[in-house]
């Protein structure tokens, strides 16, 4: 039997959107301050490829009301937090080659100063990562990892924050939430290694699940998709019913597609034109575009420290698309920046 999935378009904020609401013109969008009007049918063809058609909320009500009761559900409270409002991860990169920021926090003191400035400064989470996965990476050994990332973990967690912590190795994991971490953000949704899905799952920690083809070495040599959107559904779908297995609910489990991970700038502006169908999952939704090389090669080819202006615009694309997590590298940049798009939905 063909799967059917369904993708919202048309979003209003506002009162806009709560006149439509009430009036049963549009849904609210996984709980948030956006609703939609219009949705695309989308399935898979015999070949394997994806096929598309608009399909008017009359009829999405009529055929599909189980569909849009996921797709308009608030997520339930992760990691601490009830996401009423878009979180704001801040990137503290404790590495001498990751591909913005390598060298710039690479020591422990640098890394927790940074850190404090990233609260301050409106950050909800801390994701502090020791390995850089940048294309072409070199990988460092895990042991090397884990001196670099645990004195920064314990010392921002002993002043409160809300720890992520970046890492696909299952040592590293364990090490991490042992030092304070409160969340395991993987790269490789937790098949890197043969032990990271059982180590995650035993944690207790929530975990973020990205997508990404390939190995950070290779990932961008030549990613194919027979279509990007329903490989990913098809892929997050394996992978939630297989830590459900280990006993990990969803509501622990937030979803990244991995914007830039294994993938060409079409299958990227796909993905991100797409974001709302996987609040059908009922989890959080992580993005990360910060910086990103998109950006520049839609651009002018600026370099990272120059892309602020473009991952604005694309974090704000994926808000507007429901999504309840932002890692970014500019923190005051997007504090402000959410700032003003609630206030003018408001």
């Amino acid at each position: 039997m063909t799967s059917i999935h369904l993708i919202p378009s048309s979003f209003l904020r506002g009162e806009p959107a709560e006149q439509a609401v009430s009036a049963g013109l549009a849904y609210w969008l996984a709980g948030g301050p956006c609703a939609f009007t219009a949705l695309t049918a989308l399935w898979r063809s015999a070949d394997g490829s994806g096929l598309r058609k608009a399909l008017a909320l009359a009829e999405a009500q009529r055929l599909y009301p189980e569909h849009l009761q996921r797709l308009s559900a608030a997520p339930r409270p992760w990691a601490g937090f009830d996401l009423k409002r878009p979180l704001i991860m801040g990137i503290v990169n404790v590495t001498p080659d990751s591909f913005s920021d390598g060298g710039d926090h690479a020591d422990t003191e640098g890394a927790v100063r940074f850190g404090e400035t990233l609260l301050a400064a409106g950050a909800d989470i801390l994701d502090i990562g020791g390995e850089s996965t940048r294309p072409g990476a070199a990988e460092v050994s895990v042991e090397e990892e884990i001196r670099r990332v645990t004195p920064v973990i314990r010392r921002l967690a002993e002043k409160g924050a809300v720890i992520s912590v970046d890492t696909r190795h299952a040592a590293v994991m364990t090490a991490a939430v042992a030092a304070g971490a409160r969340i395991i953000n993987d790269i490789t949704a937790l098949t890197g290694e043969a032990d990271s899905q059982h180590a995650a799952a035993q944690s207790g920690a929530e975990i973020v699940l990205m997508h990404m083809q390939g190995e950070p070495q290779t990932m961008q040599k030549d990613p194919h998709y027979a279509d990007v959107t329903l490989d990913l559904l098809d892929y997050f779908a394996e992978r939630l019913t297989e830590l459900e297995k280990l006993g990990v609910p969803r509501q622990r489990i937030s979803l990244d597609p991995g914007i830039g991970f294994g993938k060409k700038d079409p299958h990227n502006m796909r993905l991100m034109q797409e974001l709302a169908v996987f609040h059908g999952f009922g989890c959080a939704l992580t993005l990360g575009v910060s910086r990103k090389s998109f950006i520049g090669r839609l651009s002018r080819q600026e370099p990272p420290k120059e892309r602020v202006a473009g991952s604005l615009v694309a974090g704000l694309a994926g808000l507007e698309r429901g999504i309840q997590v932002l890692r970014v590298h500019d923190v005051p940049e997007t504090y402000q920046a959410i700032a003003i798009w609630h206030a003018l939905a408001r």
